[in-house]
């Protein structure tokens, strides 16, 4: 196949990727990601070999050292998997729109991942982490709604207030996803006092955005990670507990007094059943029911 298009840089090929991300209505998430990962290779490669001026002048044998270099700082296989994925994409998008002829990451083995186990909290380490904010009305509103909805960081960081139905007969929230599905997850009493008391001290400003942060700006990912680990550390958890580990705490719990497969993914968002098949065995009980019965304590 003859290239039909002129040579472009690889900055330029990186944002004609993003656009047709984005036309195929990816999440801001996934946009954010594969530019972060491609971004780092391309920064290593104008840094360690001068001759690479567009796509078509890069080779098996450059992102092969690449992979090489990340292992030799470190990052887990998981992550240098990811990133490879995302060079994929980044040339398979290029080679399909013919600026190159032949992607250069085709048939490079993934990195091997590690197998590493689910961490998650017992009752004496998210009680200390609990008590720990108790006096903040917001990073307690946080802890709880982790552990009582199991929620993910990225849908926690979207929460609106309309998302929010405190309605006495059917409390839920409702969370957008991974692809942007939304789902709806019931509250219980913990968790709705929480929100409450949250809402009542919640600075008023423009954003709609549940949580805010001490400028009343919406509080990214970012800061809710760091807020989490600020208490993990202080309550003395050696343990790399992760605002995933509190979504694992809740699946796990929720696994552990009998409840169904299907119910758990649902309240997940799971797409597929075997995903949550590691927490729990199967069973059917009643949504609203179960979310009562079995409120983390």
């Amino acid at each position: 196949m003859e290239n039909n298009l002129q040579p472009i840089t690889l900055e330029k090929a990186l944002d004609l990727f993003l656009d047709s991300l984005k036309g195929k209505n990816r999440s801001d998430l996934t946009l954010t990601a594969y530019r972060t990962d491609v971004e780092q290779f391309i920064s290593y490669l104008h840094e360690n070999n001068i001759a690479i001026n567009s796509p078509a002048d890069i080779e098996r044998v450059d992102i092969n050292e690449y992979l090489t270099f990340l292992s030799q700082r470190d990052l887990t296989g998981v992550s240098r998997a990811r990133k490879l994925s995302a060079i994929r994409e980044y040339f398979r998008f290029l080679e399909g729109s013919e600026y190159i002829d032949r992607s250069p990451a085709e048939h490079i083995d993934s990195p091997k991942r590690e197998k590493n186990g689910r961490v998650f909290l017992h009752s004496d380490e998210y009680t200390k982490m609990l008590s720990l904010a108790g006096a903040n009305p917001r990073d307690y509103a946080i802890l709880q709604v982790f552990l009582q909805t199991g929620v993910r960081v990225s849908e926690l960081a979207g929460l609106q207030l309309n998302d929010i139905n405190l309605n006495p007969t059917n409390p839920t929230i409702k969370v957008s996803g991974k692809g942007r599905v939304e789902r709806e997850i019931e509250l219980e009493k913990k968790g709705i006092q929480a929100i409450k008391n949250y809402l009542s001290v919640r600075p008023h400003g423009l954003s709609n955005t549940v949580f805010l942060n001490y400028l009343g700006e919406p509080l990214s990912g970012r800061g809710i990670r760091k807020l989490v680990v600020k208490y993990r550390t202080n309550a003395g958890i050696t343990k790399k507990a992760s605002c995933h580990s509190l979504r694992h705490t809740f699946a796990t719990f929720k696994a552990e007094h009998g409840v169904s497969p299907f119910q758990l993914q649902q309240w997940l968002g799971h797409a597929n059943l075997n995903t949550t098949q590691i927490y729990v065995h199967l069973g059917k009980q009643n949504a609203k029911k179960i979310m009562e019965q079995t409120s983390i304590e």
